[in-house]
């Protein structure tokens, strides 16, 4: 009976041996699972992290550079000012003879007085008869707008000089040349308008003008053979005809 009884305790403690192996196999709980699960997304987030950290890293720095490098600014178009006239270059009177940089040479008709908003204000009233065109310019800003008057015949001279000088023809687009004669132009400087007359002259040998490089060397002959005409007191034509003159001389030395 005896025997009977330690068998069974051997059993007994046999099968729980066995209960407890398998219980030590189960599977996790859902609390388990969700604890292994976030540990397992974290350790993916920081790999992914380190991958991506090393990419930025292992770019080419010439690269960077290339793209952080802001685009090159056109440079501005120069701006052209005639020479800054003396105190006694402004006083004028009427039936003066005066040039305004971007109307060229005037005749001093007038100076008004007129009431302005309850002020005096004293004008110049400039007429340019070849544009029939009438201006005034207040006296106090003559200096300001670049009013001035007649150029002296030695700066003439240096017009004419120039206009003997060898063409210099610039190699930037239209467009920008065409600013920049246009701001020689109404500079008002003769010797800024005889570069211009210069560099866009050309003869019967040279290929033709373009329509807008024709108006722009009709603009600048005309102006400086005004200017030319009223200091040499000789009419328009005349004028404009010594200065084609010159540059005809100088282009049949340089063939």
């Amino acid at each position: 009976m005896a025997t009977k009884k330690s068998v069974t305790a051997a059993k007994i403690r046999a099968a729980a041996r066995a209960s407890a192996k398998s219980a030590g196999k189960a599977k996790p709980d859902a609390r388990t699972r969700l604890v292994a699960r976030g540990k397992s997304d974290a350790r993916s987030k920081i790999t992914a992290t380190k991958v991506k950290s090393e990419m930025k890293s292992s770019k080419s720095p010439a690269v960077k550079l290339a793209a952080d490098k802001p685009a090159a600014a056109k440079p501005a178009v120069p701006v052209v000012k005639a020479p800054e006239p003396k105190a006694s270059d402004l006083v004028f009177d009427k039936g003066d003879f005066v040039v305004y940089p971007t109307h060229g040479v005037g005749r001093v008709v007038d100076i008004e007085a007129r009431q302005i908003a309850g002020h005096k204000l004293d004008l110049f009233v400039i007429s340019f008869e070849q544009d029939r065109m009438t201006l005034r310019v207040p006296v106090a800003k003559a200096k300001i707008s670049g009013l001035r008057k007649l150029s002296s015949r030695k700066i003439m001279d240096s017009a004419l000089t120039t206009l003997k000088g060898r063409s210099r023809v610039s190699r930037a687009m239209w467009n920008r040349r065409a600013q920049e004669y246009e701001a020689k132009i109404n500079s008002g400087d003769p010797v800024s308008i005889a570069e211009v007359v210069r560099d866009l002259h050309r003869n019967a040998g040279q290929p033709d003008q373009s329509y807008s490089e024709r108006q722009i060397y009709e603009a600048a002959l005309d102006r400086l053979a005004r200017e030319l005409a009223a200091v040499e007191r000789i009419d328009k034509d005349t004028a404009t005809q010594k200065l084609q003159g010159v540059l005809n001389t100088m282009l049949k030395q340089a063939a």
